[in-house]
């Protein structure tokens, strides 16, 4: 975004709340047209979401743009022009929103970083690198930079509405109040990010339900953004093991296998207890080595069990995957432990995906 700003970091929970005011401002009732919208989701399901509020957008908008990775969507209403994105073009990664008019401009420019940060769900703490502001000038350089981008992908209309509207606004200077008024908005989005509820603790373990709800499953998330890695894991006492001393005994030693298991997470990671000695480690933004290493950690951390539990010696089977799936694959997780244990393999790895199909 073009300003003596220097970029943030942002989580997308933030976010969202910038995007959403910007929205609003486009629909407020004004005579300062024309107006026009410009709208990068990064992927569908975003767009989805917020199908209805660019329905009413584009019924006072010269032209509205938006732009997303799959589709286009079945049912876009009039004069919102699609521009479809490829998966390895640099505006994949982008999520902007930007409305200008002659008088009014307020643009939010960021990129998707492929990292997470602690929240309360995993879409949520999604980061993202950019800058957002209320300045008329401001969303008109992001106008006419998307505009040039993407200037072979909009129809004859959508172009010559751009144009006219850019020109309008070259013809008026920018208002003087531009920046108090930011000031005081950026005050209330630093008090509504103060007032979020407290981030999940990570010492404990979810269950399946709670992992769906983290994870997004029952909200709006697609595949395709940030890359998860995944580990399925499963402690087993050998046959033939030693009876244990006692109910409390055996209490103790499954508390203990818990602790390790937890041990090596992350704030940003999340353990989900399947069986009574099958897990699973869900580690946003890692890769297959780094989720190898957890592994190999896991290992250390269950094999000194044997020096407080000496009866007892542990056998550890894991399988690892890293997907950008969404729904994440824990079912083809859990088979994979499964095969591990029956072929006697420590650590077992999924087939590789294929390229993830959007669905319009």
């Amino acid at each position: 975004m073009h300003s003596g700003r220097t970029p943030e970091r942002f989580t997308k929970r933030s976010l969202v709340a910038v995007s959403h005011a910007i929205e609003r401002a486009a629909l407020a009732e004004a005579e300062d047209g024309p107006l026009v919208v410009f709208a990068l989701f990064q992927r569908l399901p975003y767009f989805a979401r917020e199908r209805e509020v660019y329905r009413q957008i584009a019924g006072r908008a010269s032209a509205t743009v938006v732009g997303m990775v799959g589709g286009p969507p079945a049912d876009l209403p009039d004069r919102v022009y699609p521009v479809m994105l490829d998966e390895a073009e640099e505006l994949a990664r982008e999520w902007s929103v930007v409305a200008l008019t002659p008088r009014f401009g307020a643009a939010l420019v960021a990129y998707d970083q492929g990292e997470v940060a602690p929240a309360p769900t995993l879409e949520g703490g999604r980061l993202f690198t950019g800058r957002w502001g209320f300045r008329r000038d401001e969303a008109l350089h992001e106008v006419s930079r998307l505009r040039k981008q993407l200037a072979e992908r909009l129809p004859g209309p959508a172009r010559a509405a751009l144009d006219e509207a850019v020109a309008r606004v070259r013809d008026i200077p920018a208002g003087p109040g531009e920046p108090r008024a930011e000031a005081a908005l950026r005050l209330l989005a630093r008090r509504g990010d103060r007032s979020a509820r407290p981030v999940e603790s990570s010492d404990g373990i979810l269950d399946e339900p709670g992992l769906r709800r983290w994870a997004g499953v029952d909200g709006v998330t697609a595949s395709g953004t940030l890359p998860v890695a995944l580990v399925g894991l499963r402690v087993d006492e050998p046959a033939g093991s030693p009876e244990r001393f006692g109910r409390r005994s055996a209490a103790r030693e499954g508390q203990a296998v818990l602790a390790a298991v937890t041990g090596v997470l992350r704030p940003v990671d999340r353990a989900v207890r399947v069986a009574d000695n099958e897990f699973q480690l869900v580690l946003p933004a890692l890769g297959e080595t780094e989720a190898l290493a957890v592994v190999g950690r896991l290992h250390e951390a269950i094999s000194k069990l044997a020096r407080s539990y000496p009866f007892v010696a542990y056998t550890v089977h894991a399988a690892v995957a890293v997907t950008a799936r969404r729904p994440l694959p824990t079912a083809d997780l859990r088979a994979a432990v499964q095969w591990a244990v029956r072929k006697g393999v420590p650590v077992a790895g999924l087939p590789p995906e294929p390229a993830v199909v959007p669905t319009p």
